[in-house]
């Protein structure tokens, strides 16, 4: 019979070559990323990555391929993002280096009220993320028509052709699309316009089978023939408005016609050399980016091991300290005042990162003080052109169909943004966020979003164009994908596919992907509560090799559709 510590040493062994095997087949199923050297488009769907790249290959820029391929996501990833939602846009012209920004988030009706979704004083989550008092006013057509007019190179009719067409024509449902509808089931069912488009006679699709938008087709071709107008202002308003008013939804004409997406300043921080660009708020994801890069940037990460105990701790420790001032500064900037500088001050940074502990996790209570620092299911895809104009968009109608609605005669899926705001301070949202007095609700503020659109410019060069769908998890997974490139010197697939860590604070759990190996022991005696969950996010990245002038691209392996084009 073996002694006790001769079979412990087995058991010890077997694991070891368990997990040496599982690194080596992930070795070997590594992917590659694409390659191109006149531009690059990374989406989450095939039919949408082929849109672009053909834009380009037609002499368009940048521009003109990222606003052909939200339209088409719009119909070919309706549970994602589309008309009836909002985008983040970040841009950056090669000409000039100038990097933009384009705020289309959606705004809260006019008549919102604070305390809206309460009833007998306590939040209903069901109102705000279900039927017409859950969407806010669409921004996503006015944002793509204006970085089109003052940068795209094309006209929107001709960048819409492709949108139209696989709205009128049909395109074959992936498997992931029927998931998507099988998993918002008893939300789609609840209204008969969704259902008749998404459960025909009352069945769940097929793989492959053909799905034909005959409402939207038309509401697209409304917008190609006649600009954001006919969205706003012109039928699709008016189709909108009298369903409204049928149905008791808070939308109204004023609502579309006061409607602006509006340029802003982007966020800017420097990480190891590296500008690093993102969107201001009403996102939190710029700050927040920053913010964690801050703190790490001190530590050598590149000497700790990429899924070992030291660096998954301070990975998650920096989070903590990020989201627990998100919960309490952050929301419409035009509506409260955020200390922006403050929270991206590296000084700021630097008394933050001192209350990190290497040998035991940080008990945080609140928020930090940036003030005496002050001084003056979502989709994301990346398009680099070969001039080096870049385009970085996040779009999204919320949670998966939205508020499951589709507005009679439209084939608009509106979304249910309004979840988004604070609907009671402390009361979390469906991503499990808490918000403070800052989010509340206003009429016309825009909910605080973690959308993180970023680009990376390195000697003046784009260097890294990155995003992400996936709540709270945007912000967290565009961080791992620029320190896996940054400091562990990965290319763009292999940075997007890595497995990754959460941490948001509230609540106080460390989540971690199932294929994340690392040892669990020390982090339980660190004090972390590991919660692992399948998968998450689904990062589309680009970097840019300025020395051989080839362009790399990356499509998250979570999701079979996604795909990177280069030419």
């Amino acid at each position: 019979m073996l002694s006790r510590k001769i079979y412990a040493s087995l058991i010890s062994i077997l694991l070891f070559v368990c997990l040496l095997l599982m690194v080596l087949s992930a070795e070997a199923e590594k992917r590659l990323p694409a390659r191109g050297q006149k531009g690059m488009v990374s989406t989450s769907h095939p039919l949408a990555s082929e849109t672009g790249i053909e834009i380009l290959k037609q002499g368009g820029n940048a521009v003109d391929a990222a606003v052909a391929i939200a339209f088409v996501l719009g119909v070919v990833e309706q549970y994602s993002s589309g008309i009836g939602g909002g985008s983040l846009i970040l841009i950056r012209l090669a000409d000039t280096g100038e990097v933009l920004s384009v705020d289309a988030r959606e705004t809260a009706p006019r008549k919102s009220k604070r305390d809206m979704y309460l009833r007998d004083g306590k939040a209903m989550p069901s109102l705000s993320r279900t039927g017409v008092l859950a969407g806010g006013t669409p921004g996503t057509v006015a944002g793509l028509a204006l970085i089109l007019r003052k940068y795209g190179t094309m006209s929107l009719a001709e960048t819409m052709e492709p949108s139209i067409r696989y709205a009128e024509d049909g395109f074959k449902l992936t498997q992931r699309h029927v998931n998507a509808i099988k998993s918002s089931r008893k939300k789609l069912e609840k209204f008969p316009e969704s259902t008749k488009v998404y459960l025909p006679n009352d069945k769940l699709p097929e793989p492959g089978s053909l799905l034909v938008q005959h409402d939207l087709a038309a509401s697209l071709k409304s917008i190609a023939n006649n600009g954001p107008n006919a969205f706003y202002h012109g039928e699709i308003a008016t189709k909108m408005v009298k369903f409204m008013e049928k149905n008791g939804g808070l939308i109204t004409a004023t609502d579309l016609a006061l409607y602006q997406a509006k340029l802003r300043q982007p966020i800017h921080g420097t990480y190891h050399g590296y500008d690093v660009y993102s969107m201001p708020p009403p996102s939190s994801g710029g700050i927040h980016v920053i913010q964690i890069l801050n703190i790490l940037e001190d530590y050598d990460l590149s000497r700790t091991e990429r899924y070992g105990a030291e660096f998954t701790h301070l990975l998650a420790e920096a989070m903590k300290l990020a989201f627990a001032d998100r919960a309490h500064f952050l929301g419409d900037s035009d509506f409260v005042g955020v200390p922006i500088n403050g929270l991206i001050s590296k000084s700021y940074s630097d008394k933050q990162r001192s209350k990190i502990n290497t040998d035991r996790v940080l008990d945080l209570e609140k928020h930090g003080n940036p003030l005496p620092y002050e001084s003056e299911n979502t989709t994301h895809f990346s398009v680099l052109d070969q001039d080096g104009n870049a385009v970085s968009i996040t779009q999204t109608v919320n949670t998966s169909f939205g508020s499951g609605m589709i507005i009679e005669g439209t084939g608009i899926i509106l979304n249910n943004e309004m979840d988004d705001f604070s609907a009671q301070p402390g009361v979390p949202n469906v991503y499990g966020l808490v918000g403070a007095e800052a989010n509340s609700i206003e009429p016309q503020k825009r909910p605080l979003s973690s959308m993180s659109p970023t680009i990376l410019v390195k000697e003046d060069q784009t260097f890294m164009v990155i995003g992400s769908p996936g709540g709270p998890r945007i912000i967290t997974t565009v961080v791992q994908a620029i320190i896996n490139v940054i400091d562990y010197g990965m290319d763009i697939q292999s940075a997007v596919d890595a497995p990754r860590i959460h941490h948001q604070w509230k609540p106080n759990k460390l989540r971690v992907e199932a294929d994340y190996l690392v040892d669990t022991s020390t982090l339980l005696n660190l004090g972390h509560q590991i919660e692992q969950k399948g998968s998450w996010s689904l990062a589309h990245g680009i970097t840019f090799e300025a020395k051989t002038g080839i362009i790399y691209g990356g499509a998250d392996h979570r999701n079979q559709d996604s795909l990177a084009i280069g030419w």
